[in-house]
C-alpha cells in the first residue's frame, strides 16, 4: 500500500551511532516502526512513533540508546541509534500502518507495509 525505503545501514564500532531513514510514499497518517532481525532469532520491535509524533515506545534494551522521530513535511521517519553493542547487529526494517488515531504500534502484525530492510554491523 505505501512503500518504504529505508537507508543509513553499516557497519560501525561499538560505541558508535547510526542513523537510519525511512521514507514513505502517501498519506502522512502512518503510525510507523522500527523493527529488527538478527540471526536466529525472531523479529522484535525496537521503536514507534504515532502518525503526528506524539507518542513513542521503545524496547527496554534500546531506551536512552536510541530515539524515533518524524518529519512529516518529508514523510520520514528516523531512528537515532547510539551507543551501539553487539547486541543491536540485525536487519532493521521500517514498517507502516495508516491509522488516524494517535497511537504506537508495537505489534508486528499491526503493521501492513514493510521496507526490505537496511543491515547494521555492530563490531566490538
Amino acid at each position: 500500500q505505501v512503500q518504504l525505503v529505508e537507508s543509513g545501514g553499516g557497519l560501525v564500532q561499538a560505541g558508535g551511532s547510526l542513523r537510519l531513514s525511512c521514507a514513505a510514499s502517501g498519506r502522512t497518517f502512518y503510525a510507523m516502526g522500527w523493527f529488527r532481525q538478527a540471526p536466529g532469532k525472531e523479529r522484535e520491535f525496537v521503536a514507534g512513533i504515532s502518525w503526528n509524533g506524539g507518542r513513542t515506545s521503545y524496547i527496554d534494551s534500546v531506551k536512552g540508546r536510541f530515539t524515533i522521530s518524524r518529519d512529516n513535511a518529508k514523510n520520514t521517519v528516523y531512528l537515532q541509534m547510539n551507543s551501539l553493542n553487539a547486541d543491536d547487529t540485525a536487519v532493521y526494517y521500517c514498517a507502516a500502518k495508516a491509522i488516524r488515531l494517535g497511537i504506537v504500534l508495537m505489534s508486528a502484525a499491526g503493521y501492513d507495509s514493510w521496507g526490505q530492510g537496511t543491515q547494521v554491523t555492530v563490531s566490538s
